[in-house]
């Protein structure tokens, strides 16, 4: 398999951009699980920022036949989307009362819906990838709009701040 030079620096700078929505969930307090374990890791060191790549090096090494241009979606990124999801919905039944009692009515069901939303627009775009051929760019978005989902609010702390 050769390495396109182009494919490989648009997955690296999609990579990188994985930054941003990670930066975004810890910044705004959606505090998704993926970044806020390892900032709560790593606060007392002072490297809480180093959990932002944690999306970044998930995404990598997820599908790392990006980088050569792979355009197929693999099956076990269509798992993981319904396991996601369905662990989602069980998570968010299991921590609605501490959603309530720490976030507040109003910020728990604007967590749930951003999430449904992300849920929602995933499994139509994963749906339409399955019925037909994927071209590199749309497989890297689906990729991305994952690993985006994780970054920004999946899994959102919803308890007590320590």
């Amino acid at each position: 398999m050769n390495i396109s030079l182009s494919s490989a620096w648009v997955t690296g700078f999609a990579g990188f951009a994985l930054l941003l929505p990670a930066g975004v969930g810890l910044r705004w307090g959606t505090l998704p699980t993926l970044t806020v374990i390892p900032a709560f890791l790593l606060a007392d060191r002072g490297l809480y920022f180093l959990a932002l790549a944690v999306p970044m090096f998930c995404f990598f090494v997820w599908h790392p036949k990006l980088f050569y241009g792979e355009s197929r979606v693999p099956i076990r990124s269509y798992v993981l989307l319904i396991v996601l999801i369905l662990l989602s919905i069980v998570d968010f039944f299991a921590e609605w009362k501490l959603g309530l009692e720490y976030r507040g009515k109003e910020t728990t069901i604007s967590f749930i819906v951003i999430n449904a939303v992300f849920m929602a627009f995933l499994g139509i775009a994963f749906l339409r990838a399955s019925k037909k051929p994927t071209t590199f760019p749309q497989s890297l978005f689906l990729h991305w709009m994952l690993f985006a989902w994780l970054a920004f609010c999946a899994f959102p702390y919803l308890g007590e701040l320590p």
